[in-house]
């Protein structure tokens, strides 16, 4: 049976809820991903997520690109696409896997994958993947053991990737796991 106390300490939570929903604003201003023109006129389109063929076996299930984030990697004037990519299996939390596509110049071509960032094999969820600075950042969402079950999630990393050297590095900014 409920006390009292159980719902006034309900009830204070609630407003707390509603309270801090008042509190937060829209943002504004321009996206950090926007891309700035060249100078040689506008910069040319960032490749499309939805025309890529990603390398993730669903068996038989469909895929599903759940973010993306755009901006020049490589420093070669060209917007590449950061895409978010897993299974749709239908109930669960799929793992995901980070793709960066390109796209050649020539009229027609598909964007392709061009490096892989974080491989479904460490049964880890991307969230907030952005661009910023030639810098691809991404909280990933993970487990803390085996037994931990697949629809809840209960570790959290930030994972960033630059460009160096002809390839992607992973920069351990905060290797250090967080419960979530």
């Amino acid at each position: 049976m409920a006390r009292p106390l159980h719902w006034l300490a309900t009830a204070t939570a609630m407003a707390a809820v509603i309270a801090t929903a008042g509190l937060v604003q829209p943002a504004t201003g321009t996206p950090a991903t926007t891309p700035e023109p060249t100078a040689n006129g506008p910069q040319a389109p960032a490749p499309d997520p939805a025309a890529a063929t990603y390398p993730l076996d669903c068996n038989g299930a469909p895929q599903t690109v759940t973010a993306t984030a755009q901006g020049d990697l490589d420093g070669d004037q060209r917007p590449e696409t950061v895409a978010a990519v897993r299974c749709d299996a239908g109930s669960g939390t799929p793992p995901h896997a980070i793709y960066v596509l390109t796209q050649d110049h020539t009229e027609g071509a598909r964007p392709r994958v061009v490096a892989t960032l974080l491989d479904t094999g460490k049964r880890q969820t991307a969230t907030e993947l952005t661009v910023r600075d030639r810098v691809v950042t991404a909280t990933l969402l993970g487990y803390s053991a085996p037994g931990v079950p697949r629809c809840c999630p209960d570790t959290k990393q930030l994972a960033k990737w630059r460009w160096s050297d002809g390839k992607f590095r992973q920069e351990l900014t905060d290797s250090a796991a967080r419960s979530v």
